[in-house]
Formats: C-alpha cells, structure tokens, sequence
C-alpha cells in the first residue's frame, strides 16, 4: 500500500502525460483569451472559426466545413443557420451540396477580427523565438498527422 503515493507521482511525471496537461492548459488560456476577444465583435470562437474557414475557402461546402472543423455535420447545420440569419454567411446550392461563401458583411467582420486575434496570438506566442514556434508547429503537426480518432 506505501508504494500508492509513488506510483502516482511517477505516473505524473511521465513525459506523454505531462505534455498533454501542459498542451491542454495553454490552449485553455488561450481559448479563453480569444474567446473574449471574439466577444467585442459578438462572435464565438466557433462562430470565428467558421467564418475565418469559409473566408479562407470560399465555395466550401458543408460536408468540407464539417470535416476540417471535426465537428458533426448536425452541429456545423445550426451554427451556419445562425451566421446565415445575421446575415454573415450564405448557403449556394450547386445540386445536392451547399456551398458556403461570406457575405460582404461577414467579410467585413472578418477583416476586422482576424488582424485583432494575429495580434493577441502575437503577444501570447512571444515568450517563444521564431525558431521555437515553428517548432512547435512542426511537433505539433507531427502528433496531429499520426494521432487518427
């Protein structure tokens, strides 16, 4: 039973573990930073990320949307119905799909949040150099090309 404590502690000190609780509480405070930051345009930050990937791809189509947001099909429906009603986005049937584009409104809204948010990922990112952020893309590329759920 004395062997409990250390066994934990061990088990919390392994490197996989570490590294997913470290990646997990900065993307938290980063989340919630860009979420408040979203907030002043009255925008979620799934709100954002639709917009900023149709405004990206425009002629994407739901199915497309839905895939590189690893959300449902069902989920990616309401949030574009919302951003269709105010009036951000369209929906352009080309036979059995919906292709997506932004209206001049959405554009506009995006053109203002996207150099905000640069900007806040600017300030949070400089504790790191150049050469330490791009690797951290590279390893973090790496684990999301090798991890499939």
């Amino acid at each position: 039973m004395n062997d409990l404590p250390s066994l934990s502690r061990r088990r919390l000190r392994r490197p996989p573990l570490l590294a997913w609780l470290r990646v997990a509480r900065v993307f938290q405070k980063i989340a919630g930073a860009s979420a408040r930051s979203f907030r002043e345009y009255g925008l979620t930050v799934a709100q954002f990320d639709v917009l900023a990937h149709v405004g990206a791809a425009p002629g994407v189509t739901q199915q497309e949307l839905a895939e590189a947001l690893l959300v449902t099909k069902g989920n990616i429906s309401q949030l574009l119905t919302r951003l269709e009603q105010a009036g951000m986005l369209e929906r352009q049937q080309e036979g059995r799909t919906n292709c997506l584009a932004l209206t001049a409104a959405g554009q506009e809204l995006i053109d203002q949040v996207v150099p905000v948010n640069e900007m806040l990922l600017d300030e949070l990112f400089a504790p790191l150099s150049a050469d330490e952020q791009r690797e951290l893309v590279r390893l973090l590329r790496k684990l999301d090309q090798q991890i499939d759920v």
